[in-house]
């Protein structure tokens, strides 16, 4: 089976200790199976270090955590020992993957990035050839039968978003009186109260995502940025829907993501606060399922 991505996905690579927000901190990091038994079958002097840094239960295995939720092989320079050490083949699958995420499609499996990544964020922001995919190997597997497609709807948003002769206002517009799905279907207040009581990784973001407001001002300059985060929001979570609903809801999510973002964000005069700032929702909206179902659940309840 083919496997396909954006055209931005072979600039993307991970920049190790030159990334200012380390995905080996802060988060919890699982040691599936098959790595495991790796490690035990290491020499006892090379594998009793890690074996001692991972905490087992009835859930699973997953890495201690040291003091600031370092991950235990994180070194001083941001490196990690194990790649230093045994070579990125004895990664566990969370890690080699991260910020990876995949979806089956009827035409074969695609492959993205996630802007909780500051580079993958960097990367998508900047790129103008979000619509356009490319293949980029072949995966085992073969296609299955498909109830629902979704991916003639993102073409079909991937034309509207790319009409660069309409400001990106009037774009997102047509694409809510299109599919019957707004941000709007919510008061300022109420997604405030919503965004209020998710769960954040870091706490401070709950006071940012309370500057949340429908008619936050954009600058012209930052709407290329916006329009490219929308395209990814919907490349994320359109094209793996099951139903029309489901898609619609999914719709609904990119456009508050990227409307959250407009207010964080809209006015800034430096790209890299915008990309700064996609990289926080992500993270906070994204990388919680229990967050994203909450915001795609406004749109569900609407059908």
């Amino acid at each position: 089976m083919k496997l396909f991505a954006p055209a931005y996905y072979p600039r993307f690579s991970c920049i190790a200790s030159a990334c200012r927000h380390s995905c080996c901190i802060g988060w919890e990091i699982d040691v599936d199976e098959s790595t495991l038994a790796k490690y035990e079958r290491l020499p006892k002097a090379v594998g009793e270090d890690i074996l001692a840094s991972i905490a087992r239960s009835e859930e699973g295995a997953c890495f201690r955590l040291l003091s600031g939720e370092r991950c235990p092989h994180l070194d001083e320079s941001g490196l990690c020992r194990i790649i230093s050490t045994l070579g990125d083949g004895y990664l566990c699958d969370i890690c080699r993957e991260h910020p990876r995420f995949y979806h089956d499609t009827p035409y074969g499996r695609e492959v993205g990035v996630g802007m909780a990544c500051e580079e993958a964020a960097r990367i998508i922001l900047s790129s103008e050839d979000y619509a356009t995919l490319v293949a980029v190997g072949d995966v085992e597997g073969e296609g299955e039968a498909f109830a629902y497609d979704p991916l003639p709807l993102r073409e079909e948003i991937y034309a509207t978003l790319s009409d660069g002769a309409l400001p990106l206002g009037e774009r997102i517009a047509r694409l809510e009186r299109a599919y019957g799905v707004t941000p709007r279907e919510l008061s300022d207040e109420a997604w405030r109260a919503l965004l209020a009581r998710l769960e954040y990784l870091n706490g401070e973001h709950r006071a940012l995502f309370a500057r949340y407001a429908d008619d936050a001002p954009v600058l012209t300059q930052n709407e290329p940025l916006l329009t490219r985060a929308l395209a990814y929001f919907v490349f994320r979570h359109v094209s793996d829907a099951t139903d029309e609903g489901e898609a619609c809801a999914a719709l609904g999510f990119s456009l508050f993501a990227t409307r959250l973002l407009s207010a964080i964000a809209g006015e800034c005069t430096d790209a890299d606060e915008v990309i700064q700032a996609a990289r926080i929702i992500s993270e906070e909206l994204e990388y919680s399922e229990e967050n994203t179902e909450e915001i795609k659940w406004v749109f569900l309840q609407k059908r």
